[in-house]
């Protein structure tokens, strides 16, 4: 497959917002790889390479002054082997080495083959195949079961592997893919819910609610002694975890596979704030002052030969009773109104963010698939990506202060401006802004610098209006900066629908 076929399919999901239409054109693009170019289409176009790190940033292609060519000769395979060659460059020299490499590829792409390849190898290609909207594309393009397409991808944690077993394979080799004790896999996500009478109406009456804990994702795993720990954005971090990896290898069982929260308490049991649980995460332990990461636990998915993510919510929670009581979450079972009321005080008054209400006859699906999971805070909170920022005047000058923001578009376009906000940067975020927003930076004005959309951040709000400021038609009330989420992806963003979903009447 020609690379420029890959292009103009690119651009022609950029030019509409149908899902529709990206669907269709992904599927057509699909159905013309082979087996061996399809994985690379498929990862390209979900904006990422095989490779993965490639040791390329758009400081070292803007220095590229390559002259296009007039007529399309590169092939999917042959930038493929460049990536190889760029990946594998290391030590000395490998600086010049990759200057030549890159030289070498874009002297032999066009104007636009060249544009593309700038765009995927700085994380700018966004030209709408999200995960979900690729899965389906794969799905169609091979004749699967959109179904058995999905739970692959959720247990493999990879599109390309996924797209694999699919045109490879088929229905055998889909169906034939198993929870991998110590493989990542993509957590299952709660939806908001309006209020906790209403999420537990919607699930009641056989529900569970769980404390949900101001602290970070963890997935666990086990085999034997052997533990991995994983974030939500399936990063191994183990080796900076040793003591929730101690708290795993002292329980009772073979094989586990457990899904929870952890965070760092205080002396009286509070939680400590957020940034010091995800600190946590990057630093070595202080022997003198551990500062210990407390886990709790909320789900089993596999526990001594036996895969549970299939089983409803009631027979992972017996299993997790089984074998780490010590370390579930606080939680009620079937609560009346008043006692979910009760649950949801109790989480608020010891400094958590609220509640998770679950259907206990729900099976566990990666994503926001439905709403089993409903999660229930008392203020409303918005996960939204920083697109720009203002630099500050007067006792802020010299920072960067006002912040843009986005909202994610589940078509897969760029974000979608809701509002800006200055409020609740204190001296310590104000710094670390100005010191790592430029590490993102597409380009800049006198008073503005523009970033990649890479950047999540927690906003609280008093609620949303309708505004013809900005393109999506609402404007944030009051936003304020809770704190900055580098557990979260883009990818995982609130929404633009989920946005309007707060005006009033709505």
């Amino acid at each position: 497959m020609k690379l420029t076929r890959v292009v103009t399919a690119s651009a022609a999901m950029a030019a509409t917002r149908s899902r529709k239409r990206k669907t269709a054109e992904l599927v057509e693009l699909l159905r013309a790889a082979s087996a061996d170019e399809m994985p690379i289409v498929v990862t390209w176009l979900s904006g990422e390479v095989p490779q993965g790190k490639l040791g390329v940033g758009w400081r070292s292609l803007a220095a590229l002054d390559v002259a296009p060519v007039a007529e399309p000769m590169l092939d999917v395979v042959d930038v493929d082997d460049v990536f190889e060659l760029l990946a594998a460059a290391r030590g000395a020299g490998s600086a010049a080495a990759r200057t030549d490499y890159l030289a070498g590829l874009f002297g032999r792409a066009t104007d636009d083959e060249q544009g593309f390849l700038r765009r995927l190898l700085t994380g700018e290609l966004r030209q709408g195949s999200l995960a979900g909207l690729m899965v389906d594309a794969v799905a169609a393009a091979t004749d699967q079961r959109v179904d058995l397409v999905r739970k692959a991808h959720m247990l493999t944690g990879s599109l390309s592997e996924t797209a694999v077993l699919a045109a490879r394979g088929g229905e055998e080799a889909l169906t034939g893919v198993r929870l991998e004790v110590g493989r990542a896999i993509a957590p299952m996500l709660a939806t908001p819910a309006d209020d906790l009478t209403s999420a537990v109406a919607d699930l009641g009456p056989d529900v569970v609610v769980d404390f949900k804990l101001d602290g970070a994702r963890i997935q666990v795993h086990r085999n034997d002694d052997d533990v991995k720990v994983f974030t939500r954005t399936l990063r191994d971090v183990t080796s900076r975890v040793p003591d929730i990896v101690a708290v795993v290898r002292d329980l009772p069982c073979d094989t586990v596979i457990l899904d929870g929260e952890t965070l760092m308490l205080s002396d009286d049991g509070r939680p400590r704030p957020f940034q010091e649980t995800m600190s946590r995460f990057g630093s070595a332990v202080d022997e003198q002052n551990p500062r210990l990461l407390q886990p709790f636990f909320f789900d089993c998915l596999h526990l001594d030969g036996v895969d549970l993510i299939d089983l409803p919510l009631t027979q992972r929670l017996d299993a997790l009773n089984s074998v780490a009581p010590q370390f579930r979450i606080p939680s009620v079972t079937d609560p009346t109104p008043m006692q979910a009321q009760a649950q949801f005080d109790a989480a608020i008054a010891a400094g958590h963010e609220g509640v998770m209400v679950k259907s206990r006859s729900g099976v566990y699906a990666a994503g926001r698939r439905g709403r089993s999971w409903q999660k229930v805070k008392p203020v409303h909170t918005l996960d939204l990506v920083v697109i720009a920022a203002e630099w500050g005047s007067g006792r802020r000058r010299g920072w960067l202060s006002n912040l843009h923001l986005g909202a994610r578009d589940p078509d897969g376009g760029p974000p979608v401006m809701v509002g800006k906000t200055f409020k609740g940067l204190t001296d310590e975020i104000l710094r670390w802004q100005t010191d790592e927003f430029p590490l993102h930076e597409v380009s800049r004005t006198e008073y503005t610098v523009f970033l990649r959309p890479e950047i999540v951040v927690e906003i609280e709000l008093d609620g949303v209006q309708r505004s013809s400021r900005y393109p999506g038609g609402v404007a944030l009330r009051f936003a304020r900066v809770l704190r900055y989420r580098p557990d979260k992806t883009a990818a995982e963003a609130d929404t633009i629908d989920t946005v309007r979903e707060l005006l009033p009447g709505q």
